[in-house]
């Protein structure tokens, strides 16, 4: 069976804990690989040589730090057919899904060109007489990654991105349950140009985040997955003096006015709802019609093409998606469906259903896949477990209301305030919505409200935990220290010593 090690000084590193972990095929059900996986030791090293690496790296003035990042763009291009198939084969998305996944994570790797002009400082001269005062951004040192099996190349190349071309070096921990493509994209950075032990990646479970956590040389940690581990992430960098931005759990609210072309919105929530199998921390997973009348349209719409949608396998071109990551996963998912029912929602489409007993791929049967069909509920309520619970699965919940300010109310009251969107033909009642509502991203017509990567991704509330947010000009914030200079050369007016606080006159 493959084996992936960790990603150490340019090179394949075994580690010493002798742990191992399967790599899943989820449209299968069946292992793939081995993942080895980090103790406190092997993390140390990882750490200890970025450390090492960091100065000389630094060194290097931004606009030699970009070419290498345009080469590693070039043969992540390159590349890219190699990478979403092991992307779909290791997480379960569909492969045209899997090759977004990796497109928008080499956006912000475009946007980490600009790094020379983010990395600016400010100058005024004649503040006091002779006297000028500039700052200059410099980067923090070795910092570390945390990413979730959902994205296993986009978030890690959000993180990277600025994070290098700052003059960082970049210890990543990503998920256990689909490492390999992290770790081609290290080696990818490497054959770009990127100098050794600049970015490392490292396997593990809690021991390995526990030591970076703990680690005296990271100086900032980045984090996206579930909200108590970003919280639990965010407190312990906290008290360890480290800068954290950590991101969590989503419920994210779909608003759909009266005047909304039904068929175009049911299209956008549908995909939104379902693609992926439902594990995007951005999915569409509550839709809240206004009015009865919206309801029922936007209610026979959701049937109609949820009904139409095929589940398969994630190499499968006729797969609209693919099985979820684990058994594990399926569980749960299917546990909140029959609470939900319990609860007295109304399943209108029930996922469990789902038969692959008789399905194959290319001569593979399909039965033991991590497969749960699309659920739809309609009459939920704000005080049921399936509305207020992240579920993380390919299941659609309607909450209905009556007026815009009651829409409103549910998206901003809601715990979680990742993305929002709002689907109608009034401008200004879209207008102040997106001013209005208490939710970090906001989506007017647009299903999946992920801005591009020029400008910041973040969610409010329980979905995120510090300052600042990832990609955008925040990034290179999160990424850099500022150092103010006050300079004042020597000149025939100094006279003795002054003993009251400095005045610029």
């Amino acid at each position: 069976m493959r084996i992936i090690n960790h990603f150490i000084g340019a090179t394949a590193y075994e580690g010493t804990s002798g742990h191992t972990q399967l790599v899943l095929n989820p449209s299968l059900g069946a292992p793939q690989a081995e993942v080895r996986l980090a103790n406190r030791a092997d993390v140390d090293h990882a750490i200890a040589l970025a450390a090492e690496a960091q100065p000389a790296w630094a060194a290097f003035n931004p606009q030699k730090r970009i070419r290498v990042v345009m080469k590693w763009i070039q043969l992540i291009n390159d590349n890219v057919e190699e990478l979403a198939r092991t992307l779909s084969l290791e997480h379960g998305k569909t492969f045209a899904d899997a090759k977004g996944d990796i497109s928008r994570g080499v956006d912000v790797l475009e946007f980490s060109l600009g790094a020379p002009h983010q990395l600016k400082g400010e100058y005024s001269s004649e503040v006091g007489t002779g006297i000028d005062t500039y700052s200059m951004r410099q980067p923090l040192g070795v910092v570390a990654g945390i990413t979730p099996f959902n994205f296993p190349a986009m978030i890690p190349l959000w993180k990277a991105g600025p994070a290098l071309t700052a003059g960082n070096s970049f210890v990543l921990k990503p998920s256990e349950r689909d490492p390999s493509v992290p770790v081609r994209l290290a080696e990818l950075f490497v054959e770009a140009g990127g100098p050794p032990n600049v970015f490392n990646v490292v396997h593990g479970g809690k021991e390995a985040v526990d030591a970076i956590l703990q680690s005296e040389v990271i100086q900032a940690v980045g984090f996206v997955g579930s909200t108590p581990i970003a919280q639990y992430i965010y407190e312990q960098c906290a008290a360890t003096g480290k800068r954290a931005q950590c991101f969590g759990g989503a419920k994210n609210h779909a608003i759909v006015l009266p005047d909304a072309d039904i068929d175009a919105t049911a299209d956008a929530i549908v995909g939104a709802a379902f693609g992926s199998a439902g594990e995007r921390c951005m999915a569409l997973s509550v839709a809240v019609p206004v009015g009865q009348e919206t309801a029922d349209n936007l209610r026979e719409a959701i049937i109609r093409k949820t009904r139409e949608l095929t589940v398969g396998h994630s190499l499968d071109p006729n797969s609209d998606y693919g099985p979820l990551v684990t058994q594990e996963s399926k569980d749960r998912v299917e546990r909140m469906i029959g609470e939900g029912v319990a609860a007295g929602a109304d399943l209108v489409i029930d996922g469990r259903e789902l038969d692959m007993s008789n399905r194959e791929f290319e001569g593979e049967s399909l039965a033991n896949g991590f497969f749960s069909g699309p659920s739809f509920f309609d009459h939920a309520t704000p005080d049921m477990d399936i509305y207020r619970t992240e579920i993380f699965g390919p299941v659609l919940t309607m909450v209905r209301t009556e007026t815009l300010e009651e829409a409103t109310r549910l998206a901003s009251d809601h715990e979680y305030g990742n993305g929002v969107a709002i689907f109608t033909q009034n401008g200004g009642a879209a207008r102040d919505f997106a001013k209005n509502v208490q939710v970090g991203m906001v989506g007017v017509n647009v299903a999946i409200p992920v801005p591009i990567a020029y400008h910041t991704f973040g969610g409010w509330k329980a979905s995120g935990f510090g300052d600042l947010n990832q990609h955008g000009p925040d990034s290179y914030r999160f990424y850099t220290k500022t150092k103010t200079v006050t300079s004042k050369w020597p000149d025939d007016s100094d006279a003795g010593p002054q003993f009251t606080m400095p005045v610029m006159n």
